[in-house]
């Protein structure tokens, strides 16, 4: 019959008495009343830790086992696809007068929210730049842009000029990415990301049917933003006093722009585009 050493370091489980208890496992009485150690070979070794271990969740339970073992480092969570949805205009700044004398920006901030729910429902994280009629100047849209760490980030306008969807990215030289960058420019290292987002939107707007106009030009907002952005200015599908349906007031053209650019931002992270 083997015998444990009982010994008070019981009362205190941790490392050190695990490696006692393999040690002196294999520990017995002889016929004398004295502790005898058995040859030290390699089956016997092996045989004791395993022995030893048993004894010891017998006694200190799962927690004794784990005191001598270092647990494994926990994988950081993978990073969720975001975009960041900037309702242009906003409190003071009303933006144009549309047809049928709507604002501007009305006309942007229930879009984002259009645009907005169907993403999420695709499961794409979204950050908005206002959620209400107020005043966001455009180094505030560029900071909440960047903070977010978004993969795209769609600058909502509206026109009643031209026709369908108009795409414009930042006019900018492209650029290498830098320690510092400065504010008003930081977007030059994302101009090629930029057009790359803006091709993929021209490709699925255009797949619906939509018209598209494509164009760069100067931002103030846009071009202090780092992570591929895009403005995305929504104008009527048909020549204004033609046809009441594809105008700006009509929801079903809302909806078949929103549903279009949603297909293209989940396309623009499914293709393996991101970095």
């Amino acid at each position: 019959m083997r015998w444990i050493k009982a010994v008070p370091r019981w009362l205190c489980p941790g490392a050190a008495e695990a490696k006692w208890l393999i040690r002196h496992e294999r520990a017995t009485f002889n016929r004398a009343g004295r502790w005898t150690q058995p040859p030290r070979n390699r089956s016997s070794r092996s045989g004791g830790t395993i022995g030893a271990l048993l004894v010891v969740a017998a006694v200190f339970g799962p927690a004794g086992l784990a005191a001598g073992a270092q647990s494994a480092p926990t994988p950081p969570p993978a990073s969720r696809y975001m975009v960041v949805l900037d309702a242009a205009h906003g409190g003071e700044d009303t933006g144009a007068t549309l047809d049928g004398g709507h604002l501007e920006k009305s006309f942007t901030l229930a879009f984002s929210v259009k645009l907005r729910s169907l993403l999420a429902a695709r499961g794409i994280g979204v950050t908005t730049t206002r959620e209400q009629d107020a005043t966001v100047d455009a180094e505030r849209r560029a900071a909440i842009a960047n903070h977010a760490g978004a993969q795209a980030c769609l600058s909502l306008h509206a026109s009643d000029s031209g026709l369908g969807v108009h795409l414009y990215v930042s006019a900018l030289a492209p650029a290498q990415p830098a320690r510092f960058t400065a504010w008003k420019t930081a977007q030059a290292a994302w101009v090629t990301r930029s057009l790359a987002l803006a091709g993929v939107l021209d490709s699925t707007l255009q797949h619906n049917n939509i018209p598209v106009i494509l164009g760069r030009t100067a931002l103030p907002g846009i071009d202090s933003m780092t992570c591929p952005t895009v403005a995305v200015e929504i104008a009527p599908e048909n020549p204004s006093g033609k046809d009441t349906t594809g105008s700006l007031d009509d929801p079903d053209y809302q909806a078949h722009v929103a549903e279009a650019l949603a297909a293209a931002l989940l396309a623009w992270r499914t293709e393996g585009r991101q970095p």
